[in-house]
């Protein structure tokens, strides 16, 4: 089992913390965030792990992290990094994809290691604790996530017209099968680069748009659903919101990252 962290974005919605480093690097709770994850995947067992830089990338390299650029960071999103870790989708061992800004527990990384499918998400089905907490309006901020009988995702990523829409919350943790994952980067590989995929390019499509093809196209994904234990960084009013949690001694309540 090996790791691939996406970290090459510049993080501007978390100015001015994001000025001098990359948003992996933010802290919070008194740690990088990145330091965060790398405890998170070693308790669940996963001692390989390589983050995608782009900005800033010397501070991540300056840690000892094994790293691959992605130097048209500025120009290109989720999907395309990932891609510039295409060697580590070589069908060597399971992988398991995070985004760079979260923090979660490690029982959540061994719910999705654990799920035998080709790809498999983490869906949080308590996802409304956390985006009260976050904003006002959790709706307009929310995706669609859909369930087929079986538990796996036939729909995410689109705006929802109700909570019905949302049976849970994408959180940027993909488990992805060894026997797949040569195939994934092929089927990305021969997209066509003008798309457009939910009104993007290749180069700038979202990662749920490529989950979406592979569901309509590829592969089933499977829901791993879980209860909390998470939390996304996106913006200062996130982390203001959760150092304050910290600063009370709550913050477990919503996720006890750190903890084994």
């Amino acid at each position: 089992m090996r790791a691939i962290i996406l970290a090459a974005g510049e993080g501007t919605r978390l100015r001015p913390y994001t000025l001098d480093r990359p948003k992996c690097l933010v802290p919070l709770a008194g740690r990088p965030l990145l330091e965060w994850q790398l405890d998170a995947l070693r308790a669940a067992g996963i001692d390989e792990v390589t983050v995608v830089t782009g900005y800033r990338a010397d501070q991540i390299r300056a840690l000892g992290c094994p790293t691959v650029q992605n130097d048209e960071f500025a120009s290109t999103n989720m999907v395309a990094s990932l891609m510039c870790a295409a060697h580590l989708l070589d069908g060597a061992d399971d992988v398991v994809v995070c985004y760079g800004d979260l923090v979660y527990e490690p029982r959540l990384v061994r719910a999705l290691c654990a799920r035998d499918a080709p790809v498999a998400i983490t869906v949080d089905r308590q996802w409304r604790r956390l985006w009260d907490l976050r904003m006002a309006d959790p709706l307009a901020d929310a995706e669609t996530l859909k369930l087929d009988a079986n538990g796996n995702v036939i729909e995410l990523g689109r705006k929802p017209t109700s909570y019905a829409d949302i049976e849970g919350q994408y959180m940027g943790l993909i488990g992805i099968g060894r026997a797949i994952a040569p195939k994934l980067v092929d089927v990305y590989r021969a997209l066509d680069p003008a798309g457009p995929y939910d009104g993007r390019d290749r180069a700038n499509m979202y990662m749920t748009s490529f989950l979406q093809y592979l569901i309509d196209e590829v592969t089933p994904v499977a829901a791993v659903v879980v209860d909390g234990g998470w939390l996304e960084v996106d913006t200062i009013a996130d982390l203001d919101t959760y150092e304050a949690l910290h600063a009370s001694g709550r913050l477990r309540d919503y996720c006890a990252f750190g903890e084994g």
